[in-house]
């Protein structure tokens, strides 16, 4: 019995060994990874390369700009030059603001613009409604008499006295700057022209500056919203291009 129980014993062991090595698998290779492509162009930035134009095309594109702006400047200057010699034909003279102002009249406007400043920071209380908490008119009506009768051009921004879309006008004031009499204190009586005309507008935008053509008088007006030392009875009103 001996003998039969160890063939038994083998013949399991001998099992036991053939089930293990059937239950084994093979681990694959693993394959070499293949060698890296030399590549023979290189799409990509260098160190020094430089981004964007060559100073040549700079260059060109600086001359072009140059070009461009001096031709505009000859432009402009035969424009005005052409304007200048149709209005001296129509016997017109083309003023500027400061031509409205008498010799030594800006160093007199200087010192009561300083006196009025003084007052209003002086350190005494401003009354509601005083004179020092309005916007004041501070100027003269002093005015070059040589200006009177004369056929003028003029630019300026319109300030009407009464506004609407549908409203025609026959009167309104012309000042140096925009808001003047309505967001910003009006400018002297002799930097505020008193338009007048015959034949009525519309001023449907106030931020456009205008020219103002027509014969100047050295006349006083006065109104709420400001005094005039001068009034032009217009002829013609046109666009003022920047």
């Amino acid at each position: 019995m001996r003998p039969m129980k160890t063939i038994q014993i083998l013949s399991a062991a001998l099992l036991v060994t053939l089930v293990t090595a059937c239950g084994q698998t093979a681990e694959p290779e693993t394959p070499a990874a293949p060698a890296a492509a030399t590549s023979t162009t290189d799409a990509g930035p260098k160190v020094g390369d430089k981004i964007g134009e060559s100073d040549a095309e700079k260059a060109a594109k600086a001359a072009e700009k140059k070009a461009e702006k001096d031709a505009s400047i000859v432009a402009k200057a035969v424009e005005e030059a052409r304007i200048k010699a149709e209005l001296e034909a129509r016997g017109i003279r083309p003023i500027g603001w400061e031509d409205l102002m008498p010799e030594g009249e800006e160093e007199r406007l200087a010192q009561m613009y300083q006196s009025q400043m003084a007052s209003l920071y002086s350190g005494s209380p401003i009354a509601e409604g005083s004179a020092a908490d309005t916007a004041m008119q501070i100027g003269t009506f002093n005015t070059v008499a040589a200006l009177d009768g004369v056929k003028v051009r003029i630019p300026g921004y319109t300030v009407p006295f009464e506004y609407g879309s549908k409203a025609e006008i026959t009167q309104f004031l012309l000042v140096p700057y925009f808001g003047a009499c309505i967001h910003a204190p009006p400018p002297p009586p002799n930097q505020t022209i008193f338009v007048k005309t015959d034949t009525p507008i519309k001023l449907k935008d106030l931020a456009q500056a205008v020219w103002i053509e027509g014969t100047i008088r050295t006349q006083t007006q006065n109104s709420d919203l400001a005094d005039a030392a001068y009034t032009i009875e217009m002829t013609n009103l046109t666009k003022y291009d920047y």
